[in-house]
């Protein structure tokens, strides 16, 4: 089930005995944690009732002796088992006759406690060792079969780029901040979608931002980290459109407030090829462009896909290619020590917003 799910049951119905939390999203668990406590347990019992458990330290028949015994202290309690990947045998990838010989036992054991579990008690075993993609997928697919016998399985997969935008909006109205298009989209770039870092450091800012004030970008450089980049987007989605005003005026921040320049000429590297990539596909639209680079293994925000678009558009293929060539070179003079980096990319930022490109790209040499 998933967690909207999972708390929609656990607010209309008794919790079940058992419950099995599979995945890496810690947003959501904390959130269906944190409901689970409060449906179990009382304030008054929350102390004694909660007992927090590792397969590391303890094995499935001594968590299993535990909840069947009953508590002096509480009648209600919730045993919280992290690490439950460690009661699987130690190699993963060994044959499956090995491992039902070695996971018989355990499952066994789940199985006949949940015939009948103690009452007042809720066994939560949980994983987040693993994700649901890549080489993790048969290795959680493998802890899923291990718990077979838990039939509550709760998921708790990656937020996607749309998610985790409406995520941010709603966590922004009900902390009462007024965030803007542009500043959300830095935020979100800034915390890379992650649902944990959204909510806290919106938190952050609804404590910074005096009420009724609308976040800034001086806001998000100060209170975010990484959203200091803010001025390096602002860069790149200049150069992407051609306009040279723009990009000398964030060329200009950036060097007063000391920016590493090599970092900026990364972000406009990547702008750069992903823009030639989507053109090469023929991509025509920002939803085709996101899910272009999705199923490429690129995590990309509708933002992000809009900038790349909005660059696929303004340069043609060979010029996209010109470009990538005339940052690299960019890149190496910066690096070898050459006395003005002003002038070095500056040189760039009039090549690149040009009307009418040469044959080839090259620039002065500065010393």
């Amino acid at each position: 089930m998933s967690p909207e799910q999972f708390l929609a049951r656990v607010a209309k119905n008794p919790p079940a005995p058992a419950y099995l939390f599979l995945g890496q999203e810690g947003y959501q668990r904390r959130v269906c944690k944190d409901a689970l406590m409060q449906r179990v347990l009382t304030p008054e019992t929350r102390a004694d009732g909660v007992t927090q458990t590792d397969l590391e330290n303890s094995s499935i028949s001594e968590i299993l002796d535990d909840a069947r015994s009953l508590s002096l202290f509480a009648t209600e309690r919730v045993i919280w088992v992290s690490s439950a990947e460690l009661a699987l045998p130690r190699r993963l990838a060994s044959s499956a006759e090995d491992g039902e010989e070695g996971e018989r036992p355990s499952g066994a054991s789940i199985a006949d406690y949940l015939k009948q579990p103690t009452p007042g008690t809720v066994l939560v075993f949980e994983c987040s060792r693993y994700d649901f993609t890549g080489e993790d997928k048969p290795k959680l697919e493998r802890v899923a079969k291990f718990y077979s016998a838990i039939p509550a399985v709760v998921e708790f997969r990656n937020f996607t780029p749309e998610l985790s935008r409406a995520l941010a909006q709603d966590l922004a109205k009900k902390h009462g901040l007024k965030l803007g298009a542009a500043e959300l989209a830095v935020l979100l770039d800034a915390c890379a979608g992650d649902a944990s870092r959204l909510a806290s450091e919106i938190e952050k800012l609804s404590l910074y931002v005096d009420a009724g004030r609308p976040v800034t970008m001086d806001d998000l450089r100060i209170m975010v980290p990484n959203a200091a980049q803010s001025t390096i987007f602002s860069l790149v989605n200049a150069l992407g459109k051609r306009d040279r005003v723009g990009a000398l005026r964030s060329l200009d921040i950036l060097i007063r407030e000391g920016e590493y320049l090599p970092l900026a000429l990364t972000f406009l590297s990547t702008q750069f090829r992903l823009a030639l990539a989507a053109k090469e596909a023929r991509i025509n639209s920002v939803p085709q462009a996101v899910s272009f680079f999705t199923n490429m293994g690129v995590r990309i925000w509708r933002d992000r896909a809009e900038q790349v678009m909005g660059t696929a558009t303004a340069f043609t293929k060979e010029h996209l290619a010109k470009a990538t060539a005339a940052i690299y070179e960019t890149d190496k003079k910066l690096r070898e020590g050459y006395k003005d980096d002003r002038v070095i990319m500056e040189t760039l930022v009039f090549a690149l917003t040009a009307e009418a490109w040469s044959r080839s790209l090259r620039y002065p040499v500065c010393r």
